[in-house]
């Protein structure tokens, strides 16, 4: 006898929504603690603008962040420290954290399914935000403090984003992960962030002393096919030879590529090639993640419309997204070079390539939630791994092909961004799966 389907829960009113907004601040928080240093490093190092293409124009005056800028760039006032640092040195910077964060992904991954997340991924905010007050301080002490405190910063964020993924594979139900995972991740907060962490959030809907019992029905419910088990022995021979979980790794590595290049210098790009002044660079910096925060929220209510509605099966869904994040920006990337002397198509290019690359969000970055959602927590540790390696070598990259030739460097900067994606797209597409893996499942759990 078939049984039947349970009745809806409450929607934007609830404790997982409510989860969601806290999770989206948390995010919000660490991105910004992270970018913070690509912003202010145009102010702090001296000989980070680099001379403009010939064809570029710098003469028009602006009436907005769209507008062409005008004067010299990066018009620094008395007083305002400089730091010797090279374009290597600052590339060394960047991919610093990631380092950090690579160090404790899959250690905290693991952690989170056994200890719960709550307490793990608190600990790791607080510590990264008091971390951040450190480092004006340490930049006055030397490039090497600096490096170490950006190190600490990143295994506290690796701690801090991993377990996320714990939390959601139970308060998330299947047909609005796509919904719920995109608030989340669209975004001196961050000991607020604490402070409303460690009150509000709980690992597991049916510990939560606030939620209503048609909410918590709701949920349990919907992961009911979805069995769990006390069981934390990982399958890591089949999982090294799951083809399914390396596509997903591929898309993380090829879509990692290009963000962090984007976040990391993209202050530097605006400043030097656009030629703007400090105050204008940080408005214009700001804008491509005002556009990947609204794109990632409509991709998850998009996604989740299409899966509700059976309009397109699950592994469709998550083909289809991460074609478009990968595709999209690569385009916008080889075009970059070639409009340098349009100011306005420059920045709209910008703005485009963080917009449509968060497509991904709800494409390969949550497909570890369909293909094991017992090891999500686990498995985005490593995914998230080769999505920093791919920063790490990225930055180091950028910051060497720059300091040989700025104009030629930006260009082959992009030119690789851009082959990387399609290559990692390509891998997906023939191997992406949405449905559990028979080793994810109870009864195929294998003992190393």
């Amino acid at each position: 006898m078939e049984k039947p389907s349970p009745r809806r829960g409450p929607g934007l009113c609830s404790l997982r929504y409510g989860l969601a907004v806290v999770m989206h601040l948390s995010n919000l928080s660490m991105i910004t603690q992270r970018v913070g240093l690509s912003i202010a490093i145009i102010a702090m190092v001296n000989g980070t603008q680099q001379p403009a293409p010939a064809n570029a124009s710098a003469d028009r005056a602006p009436a907005g962040p769209l507008q062409p800028p005008r004067g010299p760039p990066g018009e620094l006032h008395a007083g305002t420290s400089v730091y010797a640092w090279s374009p290597e040195t600052q590339g060394i910077l960047f991919s610093s954290i990631s380092y950090g964060i690579l160090l404790t992904l899959i250690p905290s991954g693991y952690l989170a399914g056994i200890l719960g997340a709550k307490h793990m991924l608190g600990a790791g905010l607080l510590a990264s935000s008091l971390l951040s007050l450190c480092t004006p301080l340490a930049a006055d002490l030397g490039v090497s403090l600096v490096i170490v405190i950006r190190v600490a910063q990143g295994m506290a964020q690796g701690m801090a984003w991993t377990g996320q993924f714990t939390i959601w594979a139970k308060w998330a139900p299947p047909l609005e992960r796509s919904k719920l995972t995109s608030i989340a991740g669209s975004g001196g907060v961050g000991c607020v962030c604490c402070l409303l962490w460690f009150t509000v959030i709980y690992d597991d809907p049916t510990h939560h002393p606030c939620i209503s019992l048609r909410e918590q029905e709701h949920i349990v419910s919907s992961l009911a096919q979805q069995p769990t088990s006390p069981r934390r022995s990982v399958p890591l021979k089949a999982m090294a030879r799951c083809l399914p979980l390396w596509a997903i790794f591929s898309g993380f590595f090829s879509h990692f590529w290009l963000c962090t290049v984007l976040v990391t210098y993209l202050p530097t790009y605006v400043s030097s090639v656009l030629r703007v002044s400090i105050r204008e660079s940080g408005v214009l910096s700001s804008l491509p993640f005002v556009a990947a925060s609204t794109c990632t929220v409509l991709a998850g209510q998009l996604a989740d419309f299409l899966l509700s509605r059976n309009l397109l099966r699950l592994v469709t869904v998550r083909k289809l997204f991460s074609a478009l994040g990968l595709l999209l920006p690569s385009l916008c990337a080889l075009a970059l070079p070639f409009v340098a002397s349009s100011y306005v198509t420059t920045v709209a290019l910008l703005i485009l390539i963080p917009g449509t690359s968060n497509l991904c969000d709800v494409g390969f970055i949550i497909n570890t939630l369909d293909v094991a959602p017992r090891y999500a927590s686990f498995l985005m540790g490593i995914s998230r791994g080769f999505g920093l390696l791919a920063g790490i070598i990225s930055s180091t990259a950028t910051g060497f092909l720059i300091s040989q030739d700025p104009a030629s460097g930006w260009r082959n900067v992009f030119f690789l961004a851009a082959a990387v994606n399609v290559l990692g797209l390509a891998f997906y597409l023939t191997f992406g799966r949405a449905e559990i893996q028979d080793w994810a499942k109870e009864r195929a759990l294998t003992r190393l």
